[in-house]
């Protein structure tokens, strides 16, 4: 979850063609270069081994969207600083994380030194790979989930889905936060002035944020529902439900766009919840 506060070298920004491997490598530098700073910030909301799927705060324990987690062999993608991971350890779980900046993983470390897990969970394996060539054999993993990683900063998520099924089980579970795609239509602003629809939520153009010297340092990609669906459908998932968040009245905390005001007036988070068929 970007809120866009740490992009001091951005001189411009707007909705620009980039390619996957640009698009890859600039988001793999915000991360690693914001890494630090963004834990500092946002930290406390997220804990230190806490399983939160988004900025509205709805937690694992409050909608049990990957099942019974004990003993389970379950994938991390996009993982950050690990904090779900290290939530569903202490559940029980056998936990791998995955993430493409270093950065991220380096304050996985850092928790995992300061806040150790309890003696009776089994520390997560965090790896530094990219979700789109996981390096994983075939059938590896009982349950996989990302909350929101990876997916929003890869121009083919197609690919990312492709991987993720081929390395869960058949029958496995499969469940994924992201922006909700009508966002896209409203500035990222968390005030009134957010709330005015200034883009078309057909147009899929990413947003691309450019450095002094040229160089695309940010990009994040816009899906419709439709898309989401199909792409689902066509990687061999079955959705289960599609939860959109209701803004609790007990958060009031802003994260960038995600804010109480636009919050109990639409939603800024979906949540997939899917099965892949075992056929």
């Amino acid at each position: 979850m970007s809120d866009g506060s740490y992009r001091a070298e951005v001189i411009s920004g707007g909705y620009l063609p980039i390619d996957e491997e640009a698009s890859v490598r600039a988001n793999r530098g915000y991360w690693d270069n914001s890494a630090e700073e963004y834990l500092a910030e946002h930290g406390s909301f997220l804990g230190a081994s806490e399983f939160m799927w988004c900025p509205e705060g709805i937690h694992e324990s409050d909608v049990n969207l990957l099942g019974d987690v004990n003993r389970r062999q379950i994938l991390e993608v996009g993982c950050g600083a690990g904090q779900c991971s290290r939530w569903l350890a202490e559940e029980g779980a056998i936990a791998t994380g995955v993430d493409v900046s270093a950065g991220m993983l380096e304050q996985a470390s850092r928790l995992q030194r300061e806040h150790p897990l309890s003696n009776e969970a089994t520390p997560p394996t965090f790896l530094h790979a990219d979700a789109r060539q996981l390096p994983f054999a075939s059938n590896s993993f009982d349950v996989a989930f990302s909350s929101y990683g990876a997916l929003p900063f890869v121009k083919d998520a197609e690919v990312v889905l492709a991987e993720v099924a081929r390395v869960v089980r058949p029958g496995g579970r499969w469940a994924f936060s992201t922006t909700h795609p009508m966002r896209w239509m409203f500035p990222d602003v968390p005030g009134e002035a957010g709330l005015t629809v200034e883009y078309s939520y057909f147009d899929r153009t990413p947003y691309v944020e450019i450095s002094a010297d040229g160089q695309p340092v940010y990009a994040e990609h816009h899906r419709t529902m439709g898309d989401w669906v199909s792409m689902l459908v066509s990687a061999g998932f079955t959705i289960d439900s599609v939860t959109e968040p209701e803004w609790p009245e007990s958060n009031q905390t802003a994260w960038g766009g995600w804010s109480p005001l636009r919050g109990s007036l639409m939603p800024g988070t979906v949540i997939f919840s899917t099965t892949l068929n075992k056929d």
